[in-house]
């Protein structure tokens, strides 16, 4: 149950990097813009927009995606927890930049920001934790 738990959320991890890429990379004028949408603007609030940096973004997304999707397919332990690190090291220095630079953010768009950034740290940390070794339910055969 543990694998099955691990693997939706390497799963669910990769779609979240995938759409994000996908965005960022073929409309990264439309990102910066509006990300992460319904009427919020917290890219933009770190101006001034580069077409290059925030299509690079989308491709760091779309590495992370690729990276991600692998042990939630075919789950090996040492692959999820290398995705994961990956993941996690993203997360942490993202995290750390935006604890201390909130561009123009305040309020509840700040905060909002600030939670979403914890959580996505959160996750694959408890996921890295709960890893577990190949042999347990749901383990695909060689």
């Amino acid at each position: 149950m543990t694998q099955l738990i691990v693997r939706l959320g390497l799963a669910g991890m990769a779609v979240v990097h995938l759409w994000w890429g996908l965005w960022a990379y073929s409309a990264p004028r439309h990102f910066f813009t509006t990300f992460p949408g319904l009427g919020h603007h917290w890219t933009a609030a770190y101006p001034p927009y580069n077409e290059h940096l925030t299509a690079d973004l989308g491709a760091t997304f779309l590495t992370l995606a690729v990276l991600l999707a692998v042990p939630a397919i075919r789950y090996r332990r040492a692959t999820a927890r290398l995705a994961l690190a990956g993941s996690i090291t993203f997360n942490t220095l993202h995290l750390g930049f935006h604890t201390f630079h909130h561009g123009t953010l305040t309020g509840l768009d700040l905060g909002a920001s600030l939670v979403t950034l914890v959580a996505g740290l959160g996750v694959p940390v408890a996921l890295f934790l709960l890893a577990p070794k190949e042999g347990h339910l749901l383990h695909a055969p060689r």
